[in-house]
């Protein structure tokens, strides 16, 4: 008599009802946050980003288009990137404190148009400085923490002035979460939230996002890596987190995204805070061309925003969010 096994684990994905029924994890569109580039150019500018296919910087009529779309399809907020024109840059990067500029006015008319649109605003110096670090420089080039600091907490209190519901820092700077939460509640911006870049890594994946601000120029040769993470270390991790949560950080963010989902996993199973994920522009741009090329189909989109999840991760920034919700939404 043939032995058989008692259980046998297929049965349950013999069927699309059972595999539907079984399946542990899900995406929904309200999990996706869709980072989008503005530009000063023009108010009717759509610009192609050559190193990002299907991504444009938007002026700012356009960019009411696209929010129009978002909320449509229910994506619960943008992240808001600016490219601004070079004779606005310099050494301290203080346009990004102005109330009259880029991105001020745009979370204005987002917020007027769209008031339940949830708009997170990055804080960072890089698309406004000279030299494209993400900080104040000495003569030596060297990234100052506490200078630098002082420049976020003025450019969060402009961002939240203006209607910002949230104010992501994704400098790296040390104690910065704490600074710009004080900032923010002197200024009676108490319910204002603060999504923190706290496991930023060092990554070869954000060459296209340079590009697409224009930073990428102004850097030239040089790195971030005297403040952005080295990608081998995990325990940097947990010590990072901790500190921006004790500091008064609503949300952390591991960035990047797939090569990096270990470090969402084990932050989200340590710290059980909401844990969100940047699927960044490198991963973008190898998913995109792939799937255009015909080397993977387009489920590989799926496949890969659907490892987030399984790893932990509560919310996740992807170009792909139009894309995907549409794609939700349809079935």
């Amino acid at each position: 008599m043939r032995q058989f096994p008692a259980t046998r684990l297929r049965r349950n994905r013999r069927t699309d009802f059972a595999r539907r029924l079984v399946q542990e994890n899900k995406l929904s569109v309200n999990d996706l946050i869709y980072p989008v580039f503005i530009t000063d150019e023009s108010k009717r500018a759509k610009q192609p980003i050559k190193a990002m296919p299907g991504q444009y910087r938007y002026g700012l009529d356009t960019l009411l288009c696209v929010a129009e779309q978002a909320a449509e399809l229910g994506i619960p907020a943008l992240a808001l990137f600016p490219k601004i024109d070079s004779k606005f840059k310099d050494a301290n990067g203080s346009y990004s404190a102005r109330p009259d500029g880029l991105i001020p006015e745009a979370v204005l008319a987002l917020k007027d148009r769209f008031p339940e649109l949830g708009i997170i605003c990055d804080g960072a110096l890089d698309p406004y400085t000279s030299h494209g670090q993400d900080g104040l420089i000495n003569e030596e080039g060297y990234v100052l923490n506490d200078e630098t600091i002082q420049a976020l907490c003025e450019q969060a209190i402009v961002c939240a002035n203006a209607g910002a519901d949230i104010i992501a820092p994704s400098d790296m700077m040390d104690g910065r979460v704490g600074a710009v939460r004080k900032a923010l509640d002197q200024n009676d911006f108490m319910l204002t939230q603060i999504l923190a870049y706290s496991a930023k890594y060092a990554s070869s994946f954000y060459g296209p996002f340079r590009d697409a601000v224009g930073s990428d120029t102004s850097l030239g040769k040089a790195d971030k890596r005297q403040y952005q993470m080295d990608p081998a270390n995990i325990d940097e991790a947990f010590h990072e987190v901790e500190l921006d949560i004790q500091e008064g950080a609503d949300m952390v963010m591991i960035k990047p995204g797939m090569p990096y989902l270990d470090i969402v996993y084990a932050i989200k199973k340590k710290f059980g805070v909401p844990t969100f994920a940047y699927q960044v522009s490198g991963e973008y741009s190898m998913l995109r061309m792939a799937v255009d090329q015909g080397i993977l189909s387009s489920e590989a989109i799926n496949e890969a925003l659907l490892c987030f999840k399984r790893a932990g991760a509560d919310a996740i920034l992807t170009y792909f969010a139009l894309e995907l919700a549409s794609s939700l939404k349809s079935h």
